[in-house]
This record gives C-alpha cells, structure tokens and sequence, in this order.
C-alpha cells in the first residue's frame, strides 16, 4: 500500500514518515535526512550529553514506530518511512561542530553512505528485522559519516596551519 497523507492520523506512522516529509514524491529519503535540520534548532543548546540522550530515545522510537508503519504500509521498508533518515542526520548534526561546512560534508557523507551502505552499514539493514532493521543502517550512517566530517576536518586544519 502506498502511504498517503490520511496515513499520518496513526501516530506510529506520522513518526515514520517524519509527519509527512516521507510523502514527498522524489527522493524522500533525501527529504527525510533534510528533517534533521529542523529537528536540531531544538537540541543544539542543551547540553551534549542531553542532546545524545534524546537522540538515542528518538532512535529507541523509531524502531517500534517504524516496525508498525512498515507493517501497517506493507513491506519491510517502504520508500515513505524515513524516520531513519531523520534520526541518522541527526546523529550526525548532535556528534559534529555545529557549522556550515560539518553540516554540509554530514549531509553528503550520510546520503551518499545511505544509499550504497557499504560493509556494516548494509550488514545491519541485512541482518535485522523490522523497526530495528529500518533503523540500524541509518543509525550506523550516522555515526560514520560525522566520523568522516572529524576527518574532513582533521585535514583541513592541518592544511590551513602548516
């Protein structure tokens, strides 16, 4: 079943597609990870600790509300569901310094590392079920992309003071 805007009157299923960025009707996975950012304003001035906390109970959710929006929508990741996107932008917007160029290089990282999910990324999505499945992956994106933007940062200071 294709998810429709009527969809987001159950709550499990408002969650998983992001209250309705997961409608969009290109690339909704990209719109998904976008939501991230409307997400972080929120967060950006409570403490880290506090900011990883929510992040991981947004995480926790996620995987019981994504597991019943796929069941109710039918399929074990319908392209609509893009909590996980949401929550694994966010991962890397709450781990990275919070600039133009982090949020830039995370956004790109995590797309690109989304949609190929090379090694453990892929083996999550593979070897989970469910909500936990959905999740995972993104989750993991995540954390290797705000590890690449540490990078790209690390490289750069380094060539900017000699």
């Amino acid at each position: 079943m294709k998810a429709e805007f009527r969809h987001l009157a159950t709550p499990s299923v408002a969650l998983a597609l992001s209250f309705g960025l997961g409608l969009a009707p290109w690339m909704p996975g990209t719109f998904g990870a976008a939501g991230a950012f409307l997400l972080y304003p929120l967060l950006m001035h409570l403490p880290w600790i506090v900011q990883c906390t929510i992040t991981l109970a947004l995480l926790l959710v996620g995987c019981m509300a994504c597991g019943r929006a796929a069941s109710l929508l039918g399929g074990e990741d319908p392209s609509a569901i893009v909590w996980d996107e949401t929550v694994g932008m966010l991962i890397v917007l709450v781990l990275t310094p919070p600039t133009l160029v982090s949020w830039l290089a995370g956004f790109l990282a995590f797309r690109v590392l989304d949609i190929t999910k090379p090694w453990l990324i892929g083996a999550a999505e593979r070897n989970f079920r469910g909500g936990v499945a959905i999740m995972a992956d993104d989750a993991l994106a995540g954390l290797a992309a705000a590890g690449m933007v540490w990078a790209l940062l690390l490289a750069l200071s380094r060539l900017t003071t000699g």
